[in-house]
C-alpha cells in the first residue's frame, strides 16, 4: 500500500530535478582558474598502508589495484550506512537490501569483486576486525553461510579514508582476503571537528531517517592526539507490497481480519543504532609511539516475515484432509486425543470463519468451546511475524611502534573484537502451547570472540647487485576465535501438549518452537574454539628505476583443519612518463569458522511454492552425515591480476585492471534436501523433539567450484570551469562468475545461476563535483546492468530476469559561514524502480528482493554541518 509523499521529500524532490540537467552539464566548459586549484592533492598521489609491508606508497604507484576513498566521498551522498556508501563509490562492492532474510536482516551481506562476503578481509588501521556472530542463513546465493564483519558498526565519521585493495592478498594477510582488502583508517587529528544532522524520506513518504553525529580532536597531552566519534540513527520502515493473491482471496471470500498488505517488503525499521569510537596515538620520544582504538556500537533492527495463512500453514492452521478430500483446520484437543471430550471435524471451505464446526469450536462458553482449539482464535486472519534482534559490537586494540637500535621497524599489537546478536520475534506463537503460547519470545543468541597478537617488522637493506634497498617485512601472528550459542527463553523452544502428550504419547501434529524462527534448545547451545598461528615473509625492491617487484609467502597452521602456505608475486613496471604496467599472481585460501562448522538453526523459507521449516545441521551431525555432508575443509583460491596506470600531464589519471579469480571447495549453503519419515524417527531418536516441524535439511558444505573474472576502469580527471573547479571521476566494474563444477544432490540449478547472474555483470559510476565559491554541487549516474533472481530462493522455477537500470544522485550544498554548511540532496533523484516483480502475488513483493538497485526508489534528504 502506497503513502503519500511527505512535503520535505516532495520539495526537495523537486528543487533537485529542476536543476540536476544544469549543473550536470555546466562544468564540462573551460574557464578561469580557481587560485587554490594546485593546492588539491590529485587522487593518484593520495598515500595507502595496505597492499605493501614496505613505506606506504601512492595509488599510482601500487603494483595492485588500489582505490583511496576520502571522507568527503562519504559525507556529501544520501546514504547513511557504511555497506550503502560504500557500494556507492565503489562499483565492484555490491549491497542489496534483505528485506525477509533471517538474519541476513540484522548484518547484510556485501560482495567484493562477485565473490562472497567473508572472502574480503576488514582491516581498521592496519588491524584485522573480527567477524560478526550473524552467520548468513540465507544470503541470496552468493553469501549463502557466510560469515563476515560487520562494516555498518564503523561510523563515517570516524574516516580520514578508506582504502581497498582490490586483488588476493592471503599471503599478505592472512585467510579471507581472496577477493581483497578494505582498511578503514580513522581520524587522527587532534583539534577541530565537525557535528552533523541530517533528515531524509523516501518519494513514498516512508522510511524517514534522522541521523546526527559528531567528530572532534584533542590533544592528549603535548605529544599525542584522542579522536572522538559518534553516531545516532533511527530509521522507519519501508513498504514495497501488494496483496498477496492468497490473502485476497480470504478477503474476497469475506474475512475482514486479514491485513492490507498481509506482508510486508521493504528495509526494515532501525529502532535506534548508536556507534562510539575513540582513535589514540601518543608520541613516546625516541622514535616509539603507542596507539590505542576502541568503538563500541549497539541496534536494534526489526523487519517482516513471511504470511501465516489461516487456512493452510502447517503447524498452525493446517490440518490435512479427510477421507472425501477436503481441507480440515488443524484443532488441538485440550484434555487429550481420546480423554474426555472430542472434538469434531472443521471444514475449511472458502473462510473456515463461516463454518458451522468452526464457530463451535470458538465459543468458549461451551464445553466443547472450551476444550477444542484452533489458532483461528488467536489471529482469525492469520499472521506475519515480526523478526529482528538487538546486534552489539565492540573491539579495542592497542600497540606500539618504533625503530630498534639496528633501524629495524617494529609494530606489536594486541587486539579483542567481540559480536553478539539476540535474536527477537514478535506476533508469532508457539504452536504446540495452544492457548498459552506467549506471542512475543526470544529466540536465543550467538557470539563471536576474537583475540588477536600481531608482531611486525620492516627494514630496507642495501644489496650489491640492487639498484634500491630490499625492504623486508616479515611478522607472526595469534588469533584464536570463539562463537558461541545461547539457548533461547524456554517458551521459544517448549514441546507442548500439543506436539507431544505425554499422558497419551500422541502428537496432535502442532508444530513446536516460535514460529518462524525456533527458539535455540539448551543442547544445541554451546562454545566452540580454534585457534591459528602464522607467520609471514614480504619482500620489495626496485631491480631499475622504472621495475618494481615484490614476493611474499606466509605459513598458517589451525588447531581445527591443519596448517596452509601461501605466496604471492607482484610486479610494476613505468613503460614511459604517462604509462605504467602492473601485474600480481597469488594463492589464496580461507578457513571455515567454527560457528559454520558448528551451528545448529532452524530457519522458515520457501521451497518451490511453500513455506518450510529448514534444519540447518552441522556437518558432523549423523541426519546431516547420511544425506552426504562432511567435515568442512578451507576454500583455496588462485587470483591473477594485470593492467595498465596512466597518469598524464593534464591531471588524467587512469587505470584500467584485469583479474581472474578461481576459488576451489567453495564453502555454502546446500539446496533444501527433503526428510523421508525415517530421517525425521532418527532425528527424533537423537532427541531433537521438533523434528517432527522439519521438512528438509541443509548443512555447510565445501561443494563447488568457480571462475571470477573481471575488468575494473577508474578514471579522474579535474578542471577550471566556470569560475569554479570541476572533478569527474568514472569506475566501472565488470564481473563473470562460472561455476565450474557443483554436486546436483546438495546445489540445484537456480541456486548455480543465482551464483552466476544475481550479481549485475556490469556496474558503473560517473561523478562531476563542482564547487565553486561558496556553492557546492555533485551529480552522480549510476549504472546497474541486468541480473537473475530466484525468487525468494525458491528453487522452484520463479525465474527473475531484470534489465538494467539507471539512476541518479545530486546534492546542492552552501557554505552560509565559515563554520556552518547545509545541503540538499537526492539518490535516485527520478525515483526509478526495478523490474515489476512477475511472481508479485505469491509473497506480496512488488519488485524483486535482491535489486542491486534497492527496492525504495527516490530517497530525498537535508543536512546541516558546523565545522570548527
Amino acid at each position: 500500500m502506497k503513502q503519500q509523499p511527505n512535503r520535505l521529500a516532495t520539495s526537495i524532490r523537486t528543487a533537485l530535478v529542476l536543476c540536476s540537467t544544469s549543473l550536470f552539464v555546466s562544468p564540462l566548459a573551460v574557464a578561469q582558474q580557481q587560485e587554490d586549484a594546485e593546492a588539491e592533492a590529485k587522487p593518484d598521489e593520495r598515500i595507502a598502508v595496505v597492499g605493501t609491508r614496505s613505506a606506504p606508497r601512492s595509488v599510482g604507484d601500487s603494483a595492485v589495484p588500489l582505490d583511496i576513498i576520502g571522507s568527503e566521498e562519504f559525507e556529501r551522498q544520501g546514504s547513511t550506512d557504511m555497506l550503502n556508501m560504500m557500494s556507492t563509490v565503489v562499483p565492484s562492492f555490491n549491497v542489496n537490501d534483505q528485506p525477509i532474510n533471517d538474519a541476513s536482516t540484522l548484518v547484510r551481506p556485501a560482495n567484493l569483486r562477485g565473490l562472497a562476503s567473508d572472502h574480503t578481509l576488514v582491516l581498521v588501521n592496519g588491524k584485522r576486525k573480527h567477524r560478526s556472530a550473524v552467520i548468513t542463513f540465507l544470503g541470496g546465493g552468493l553469501s549463502d553461510g557466510a560469515q563476515g564483519p560487520d562494516i555498518s558498526t564503523i561510523p563515517a565519521s570516524a574516516l580520514k579514508q578508506v582504502e581497498v585493495l582490490r586483488d588476493g592478498a592471503a599471503a599478505q594477510y592472512g585467510s579471507d582476503a581472496i577477493a581483497g582488502v578494505i582498511n578503514f583508517v580513522l581520524k587522527d587529528a587532534d583539534d577541530g571537528g565537525s557535528f552533523e544532522a541530517r533528515y531524509g524520506s523516501t518519494a513514498e513518504g516512508d522510511g524517514d531517517t534522522v541521523q546526527v553525529s559528531g567528530n572532534v580532536g584533542m590533544p592528549l597531552s603535548e605529544r599525542g592526539f584522542a579522536n572522538f566519534s559518534a553516531e545516532f540513527k533511527t530509521a522507519d520502515p519501508t513498504s514495497r507490497s501488494v496483496q498477496r493473491d492468497d490473502a485476497a482471496a480470504l478477503i474476497a471470500a469475506g474475512n475482514t481480519f486479514v491485513a492490507n498488505p498481509a506482508q510486508i517488503w521493504g528495509t526494515p525499521e532501525i529502532k535506534y543504532d548508536y556507534k562510539l569510537l575513540g582513535n589514540f596515538g601518543l608520541d613516546l620520544g625516541g622514535n616509539k609511539e603507542a596507539y590505542l582504538f576502541a568503538n563500541y556500537a549497539e541496534r536494534e533492527i526489526e523487519g517482516g516475515f513471511y504470511y501465516r495463512n489461516p487456512h493452510d500453514r502447517g503447524g498452525v492452521y493446517d490440518g490435512g484432509t479427510n477421507d472425501a478430500g477436503e481441507s480440515l483446520l488443524l484443532v488441538g484437543d485440550l484434555d487429550g486425543v481420546g480423554q474426555g471430550i472430542e472434538c469434531p471435524e472443521v471444514r475449511i471451505g472458502n473462510n473456515v470463519l463461516n463454518s458451522p464446526e468452526y464457530q463451535l469450536i470458538a465459543n468458549n462458553n461451551t464445553a466443547v468451546g472450551a476444550n477444542c482449539f484452533a489458532f483461528n482464535e488467536m489471529f482469525p486472519g492469520g499472521f506475519t511475524p515480526r523478526f529482528g534482534g538487538i546486534v552489539t559490537d565492540t573491539s579495542f586494540v592497542a600497540g606500539t611502534t618504533g625503530y630498534f637500535a639496528n633501524d629495524w621497524n617494529y609494530d606489536v599489537s594486541i587486539g579483542v573484537g567481540y559480536s553478539r546478536v539476540e535474536y527477537l520475534i514478535s506476533n508469532t506463537v508457539n504452536p504446540s502451547l495452544g492457548p498459552n503460547s506467549p506471542t512475543e519470545f526470544e529466540p536465543g543468541s550467538a557470539s563471536q570472540l576474537e583475540k588477536n597478537f600481531n608482531a611486525d617488522f620492516y627494514k630496507g637493506f642495501s644489496v650489491d647487485g640492487f639498484y634500491d634497498l630490499v625492504n623486508v617485512g616479515a611478522g607472526i601472528e595469534y588469533r584464536r576465535e570463539t562463537f558461541k550459542q545461547e539457548a533461547g527463553d524456554p517458551a521459544s523452544f517448549a514441546v507442548g501438549s500439543l506436539a507431544f502428550d505425554p499422558r497419551t504419547g500422541t502428537s496432535q501434529g502442532f508444530g513446536i518452537g516460535s514460529n518462524g524462527f525456533p527458539g535455540i534448545k539448551p543442547e544445541a547451545a554451546g562454545e566452540w574454539s580454534r585457534g591459528n598461528w602464522a607467520g609471514y615473509v614480504d619482500i620489495e625492491t626496485y631491480l631499475s628505476a622504472d621495475f618494481m617487484m615484490g614476493v611474499a609467502f606466509r605459513y598458517e597452521d589451525f588447531s581445527d583443519f591443519g596448517s596452509t602456505f601461501n605466496g604471492k608475486l607482484s610486479a610494476r613496471y613505468q613503460l614511459n612518463e604517462s604509462w605504467a604496467a602492473r601485474a600480481a599472481y597469488s594463492t589464496g585460501f580461507k578457513a571455515p569458522t567454527v560457528g559454520q562448522s558448528n551451528v545448529i538453526n532452524v530457519t522458515t523459507a520457501f521451497v518451490g511454492t511453500e513455506l518450510q521449516d529448514q534444519a540447518l545441521l552441522p556437518p558432523t551431525n549423523p541426519i546431516a552425515a547420511l544425506k552426504g555432508a562432511v567435515p568442512l575443509e578451507p576454500e583455496d583460491s588462485r587470483s591473477i591480476s594485470f593492467g595498465v596506470v596512466g597518469e598524464f600531464d593534464n591531471g588524467l589519471y587512469l587505470t584500467v585492471d584485469y583479474f581472474n579469480v578461481e576459488v576451489t571447495d567453495r564453502l555454502s549453503r546446500t539446496s533444501a534436501i527433503p526428510l523421508t519419515p525415517e530421517d525425521i524417527q532418527a532425528l527424533l531418536d537423537q532427541g531433537i523433539r521438533d523434528a517432527t516441524s522439519y521438512s528438509s535439511v541443509v548443512y555447510f558444505t565445501n561443494d563447488f567450484d568457480t571462475t571470477t573474472q573481471g575488468v575494473d576502469v577508474v578514471a579522474n580527471y579535474s578542471q577550471d570551469a566556470f569560475g569554479g573547479r570541476a572533478k569527474y571521476s568514472l569506475a566501472y566494474n565488470w564481473t563473470d562468475t562460472t561455476v565450474d563444477d557443483f554436486n546436483p544432490d546438495n546445489i540445484n540449478l537456480a541456486k548455480v545461476q543465482m551464483l552466476e547472474d544475481n550479481l549485475p555483470a556490469h556496474r558503473a559510476t560517473f561523478t562531476v563535483d563542482f564547487t565553486k565559491g561558496d556553492w557546492k554541487s555533485l551529480v552522480r549516474v549510476n549504472h546497474f546492468g541486468e541480473y537473475y533472481e530466484d525468487h525468494v530462493d525458491a528453487g522452484g522455477g520463479l525465474d527473475i530476469f531484470a534489465g538494467a537500470e539507471t539512476t541518479f544522485d545530486l546534492e546542492l550544498g552552501y557554505q552560509l559561514t565559515d563554520g556552518w554548511e547545509v545541503a540538499f540532496g537526492g539518490k535516485n533523484i527520478f525515483d526509478a524502480r526495478p523490474d515489476v516483480n512477475p511472481y508479485a502475488g505469491l509473497v506480496g513483493s512488488q519488485y524483486p528482493p535482491t535489486s542491486p538497485m534497492g527496492v525504495n526508489g527516490g530517497f530525498y534528504y537535508a543536512r546541516g554541518v558546523y565545522r570548527f
